[in-house]
């Protein structure tokens, strides 16, 4: 017979209250992001030689990349909160770690090249 991974407690963990910060930002920067792009822009949409003027704004490209930024946390989290419900070995776990980390940077390196590619 098989152990039950769901009946032993989980390990304590603060990754819950990244997941909890990334998600408050989310709502905020989605917001923002939102007002900016869509109610503030004329007709509701801005072309592509508005979004890179807009992008070119410090302060604007600033949040965006923070906006990145939380997406990616708050999304490889989840898939990792997700798959620490199925009860894996402290193998499993570290290996699980380890590509969500390597995932997250390039996701994070593709999303900051292709900004820096449509701004320069």
């Amino acid at each position: 017979m098989t152990e039950n991974p769901f009946a032993e407690e989980p390990k304590p963990t603060s990754a819950w209250l990244w997941q909890v910060f990334t998600g408050v930002g989310l709502v905020i920067l989605l917001g923002l992001h939102f007002i900016a792009n869509h109610f503030v822009a004329k007709g509701g949409l801005r072309d592509f030689t508005e979004v890179v003027a807009y992008l070119r704004d410090p302060l604007i490209l600033c949040l965006e990349v923070l906006f990145l930024l939380c997406v990616t946390t708050h999304a490889l989290l989840g898939v990792r909160a997700i798959f620490l419900d199925f009860g894996p070995s402290e193998l499993a776990e570290r290996r699980l770690d380890q590509v969500l980390k390597v995932v997250g940077v390039l996701t994070v390196a593709y999303g900051l090249g292709v900004t820096w590619m449509v701004i320069r």
